[in-house]
């Protein structure tokens, strides 16, 4: 049997009830369909109502933040909060190359400019040295503001992902933001119930961003929302995506341009159901891993685990094969054999409409977008 045949057929006893193996399905284990008719029963289908508040209340219990506000997706959640926190037409915002586009496409959004750096291969997340020698090479600090001495711009903010819901070495990114007076907002997109030292990823800078779509451990569908512990920029988020209404009875009065982005309470209810059991959730998860990395050991195939200090919430599990050529023959194989598999995302600063962005080397990001991919990771259900 070949190495793609059993890699694959290997799969298939971990998902049997799943014709073909799909990358990453919902499950909807509980009180989803009550609350959906809750929702139309009392006619409170927009986001006023008890589902988006407590969606909203749960997420701060378990990511021990003060505030979460519930939007329409994790982009839109990541556009709000930059502007929230004073991204301005024509700063820059440093981010990492692999992640998903939705990261760069908020900052465009949001009017600035993104700058790249590299990964690391452990974490798959932003590499604190990448981003410490581009700054010290770039980087300026002007009466506590950061900036560019190629493109002359402020330096603002910038953005680890947290890949696949591993953590990224948060810490030491935090410190290179505080000495060059940057903000740290964090792509949590990935990662509910991703804890590094302790504390829950997106709680680390100013703000993190989380995502529910419909391939996320909790889904609403289409979701998003920001967590934070600074108020101002709670409050500033929650009008900015209420079309910038300023609170009347009966009256309309918006004295900003905003946005209608706030999420559901038809979305939240299907969320918030599945916030119950959570911890199930993240248990099926974390057995499914310890599984796979126990397989992969046997074929001495890297498997990617959680970080050290880190407990990963394996979101999409992944392996690294060996170059390119092998990753494309087991793409082709199991894609054709019946099981979902897919590569890391194309580097972005690769991508057309970022090609003139500034980027550092990519050494790790590459290495990684010529080996890695992800395989099925769906919640397991008996």
């Amino acid at each position: 049997m070949s190495l793609n045949q059993q890699i694959t057929e290997y799969i298939k006893t971990l998902y049997p009830n799943q014709i073909p193996v799909l990358l990453h399905c919902p499950e909807f284990l509980g009180n989803e369909k009550k609350y959906l008719a809750e929702c139309i029963d009392t006619k409170y289908v927009s986001y006023i109502g008890r589902f988006v508040a407590g969606m909203e209340d749960k997420i701060k219990e378990i990511t021990g933040t003060k505030y979460a506000v519930a939007l329409v997706n994790g982009t839109s959640a990541l556009h709000m909060l930059l502007l929230a926190i004073g991204i301005n037409p024509g700063d820059e915002v440093i981010t990492q190359s692999l992640s998903f586009v939705a990261t760069s496409a908020a900052i465009v959004h949001a009017q600035a400019a993104p700058v790249f750096v590299d990964v690391e291969q452990n974490t798959l997340g932003m590499s604190p040295e990448s981003l410490a020698d581009f700054l010290e090479e770039y980087a300026e600090v002007k009466n506590r503001e950061c900036f560019n001495k190629k493109t002359g711009k402020q330096i603002k903010a910038v953005i680890p992902m947290h890949t696949f819901g591993h953590p990224v070495r948060i810490d030491k990114i935090q410190t290179i933001c505080d000495k060059y007076s940057l903000l740290l907002i964090e792509d949590s997109a990935e990662s509910l119930g991703s804890f590094y030292n302790g504390k829950h990823t997106g709680t680390f800078g100013r703000a993190g961003i989380l995502s529910f779509n419909g391939n996320k451990l909790v889904t609403t569908g289409g979701g998003g929302m920001v967590i934070t512990d600074d108020e101002a920029v709670a409050n500033r988020i929650r009008y900015l995506s209420t079309t910038a209404k300023r609170p009347h009875r009966w009256e309309f009065y918006h004295d900003e341009v905003g946005y209608n982005l706030r999420m559901p309470s038809l979305n939240a209810a299907v969320g918030l159901a599945q916030l119950e059991y959570f911890d199930r959730i993240l248990e099926s998860k974390r057995e499914t891993a310890l599984m796979y990395q126990q397989f992969f050991d046997k074929l001495d195939i890297k498997f990617i685990t959680e970080p050290d200090n880190a407990k990963s919430n394996y979101w999409l599990n992944a392996i690294l094969l060996d170059d390119r050529s092998q990753r494309d023959e087991f793409l082709e194989y199991s894609n054709d054999n019946g099981v979902q598999t897919r590569p890391a995302w194309t580097l972005l600063h690769t991508l057309p409409p970022y090609q003139h962005c500034q980027h550092t080397q990519m050494p790790n990001a590459e290495y990684i977008a010529d080996r890695l991919v992800n395989i099925p990771s769906s919640v397991r259900v008996s």
